[in-house]
């Protein structure tokens, strides 16, 4: 015991209404008692003792600052602290930051809470949906049954797919001040962890390098920026050069948009895309595979001797030509890759690793070939001839853009790659653990809205010149919180944001700007 004045400090066990004990640090003044802070609680006797020996250490320290007991508004304010429970702190950063935005964007008009929830969690705790209803009660004290999910998974694609679609365009128009006069569109590959198929997951050519495993193909349509237009899912063993027309005439056709410029990579490139685009009165700049190129074509090419920055123009047809860059920094990086790649494949010759089925055209696999019946070897004369081609990048396009603007648009499909990118790392869209159609399209398509949030977020930031990444301010929002608690007379309950720091307060005070 403490004596100090008029105080004496003690420790006392008292025992609550569900049977367990709380330890409590009690003061005596004036012949009351007060509760000046409580160490914990427990129904173990071992976590009770521990209890007991930290508020005998709690004591022993306050004894060498007797002055702070004898405050009386030291002590209420310690005893009002010492009455909050976890409960009332809850964390309502994602919310206040993604949930402005959502806002903002048009997403709130499709009242539906449980997709608002979907989402910001995908933004802030990327997590499958059984972690999502652990992440809303523990952090946002909001109580979902996971059944209740699914069941809302079940009817979120039919249902809500469209509207979202609409109004993400919507915002996109917005953004762009109408102008979606040029259009970029890609595919990549989302994989499975089940190893079993049906009509929409099989496997294929797997561009995240999961071979083995049943994938979708995501199709995504965007305009100038990477801000979103459109989204549709195709199975996985289909050629995504098959996706480029239907998915197009889909988006046209939803959106009335007139005709824009397509910009697609070469791996959408075959000649009945070209020959019905062409059809369809389509403009596009689609990257071109120069070593695909008749013989005729491909002399022309390399006889040029083309410098660093360096364009030539050929013309393939009418209305169709073939632009050809060379830059010098790109000629290195297709060295370096090259080599390194002839590196790795030296290295599994060694080991013996490579048979018969290793030789094909798939990446570095090209410069492999058979010595006799037996063996594998590496063809460096092949790989010595491609140095020929390091630096050299094609467009094809029927536009009538000069060859620098034709470049810079189809330089612009980085960001179609940046928002598979975030999608696949930020957002964590893959690996899927669903295993039926509508919900595997309903987690694409909360995904797809996630996407939205997350680009607005960018494009405030880089116009408030911030210095916050995406990743960073996703971060800054899981420790902003707010305590929520009840005035003692009036019993009236109030929440209150507490104060946060520097960098919280930056990004808190650029969401209040421009929402």
């Amino acid at each position: 015991m403490l004596q100090d004045l008029s105080l004496w400090v003690f420790l006392r066990k008292l025992k609550n209404r569900s049977g367990s004990i709380s330890v409590q640090i009690i003061s005596k003044g004036s012949g009351k008692y007060k509760v000046l802070k409580t160490i914990g609680c427990s129904d173990n006797e071992q976590e009770i003792q521990k209890l007991i020996y930290s508020g005998r250490q709690e004591i022993e320290r306050i004894s060498n600052q007797p002055q702070l007991f004898v405050s009386e508004n030291d002590i209420i304010v310690d005893n009002v602290f010492s009455s909050l429970k976890n409960a009332n702190i809850s964390t309502v950063g994602p919310e206040i930051i993604f949930g402005k935005i959502y806002d903002y964007i048009g997403f709130n008009i499709l009242r539906e809470d449980l997709f608002r929830h979907l989402v910001i969690a995908r933004l802030s705790f990327p997590l499958s949906k059984l972690k999502t209803v652990d992440y809303l009660y523990r952090f946002q004290r909001k109580t979902l049954d996971v059944d209740a999910i699914y069941r809302f998974l079940d009817k979120l694609s039919d249902q809500l797919k469209d509207k979202v679609e609409q109004i993400s365009f919507a915002h996109t128009v917005n953004v762009l001040q109408g102008n979606i006069s040029i259009v970029f569109y890609d595919m990549t590959t989302l994989y499975f962890e089940a190893s079993d198929e049906d009509d929409l997951r099989k496997t294929g050519f797997s561009k995240d390098g999961k071979h083995q495993n049943p994938q979708i193909y995501l199709g995504l349509l965007v305009g100038l920026g990477g801000y979103a237009i459109g989204y549709d899912i195709f199975e996985g063993g289909i050629y995504e050069g098959h996706t480029l027309i239907p998915f197009i005439e889909k988006i046209s056709a939803k959106f009335n948009l007139n005709k824009p410029i397509i910009v697609a990579d070469a791996g959408l490139l075959t000649n009945d895309n070209i020959k019905t685009l062409s059809e369809k009165n389509y403009e596009y700049i689609i990257g071109a595979r120069l070593k695909n190129e008749s013989e005729k074509i491909k002399q022309v090419i390399l006889s040029k001797k083309l410098l660093d920055g360096q364009i030539i123009t050929i013309k393939k047809s009418k209305k169709v030509k073939l632009i050809v860059s060379y830059a010098r920094n790109r000629a290195m990086k297709d060295e370096h890759n090259r080599t390194r790649g002839l590196q790795r494949l030296e290295k599994q010759i060694i080991s013996g690793k490579l048979t018969k089925s290793n030789i094909n055209n798939k990446g570095y696999n090209k410069y492999l070939k058979m010595k006799g019946e037996l063996f594998i070897e590496i063809d460096y004369d092949k790989f010595n001839k491609d140095k020929a081609w390091d630096g050299l990048k094609g467009y094809l396009t029927n536009t009538k853009l000069k060859n620098k603007q034709v470049i810079e648009n189809y330089k612009n499909l980085w960001h179609i790659e940046k928002a598979f990118r975030m999608s696949k790392t930020d957002l964590r869209i893959r690996p899927i653990f669903h295993r039926l159609r509508h919900r595997i399209e309903a987690h694409i398509c909360i995904s797809f809205a996630a996407y939205c949030i997350y680009k607005e977020l960018e494009r405030v930031l880089i116009k408030e010149k911030s210095s916050f990444s995406l990743k960073q301010a996703a971060e800054l929002t899981h420790n902003i919180y707010q305590i929520t608690y009840t005035l003692p007379e009036s019993k009236h309950t109030k929440s209150t944001l507490l104060k946060m720091d520097d960098q919280q307060a930056e990004l808190y005070g650029i969401i209040n700007k421009n929402y």
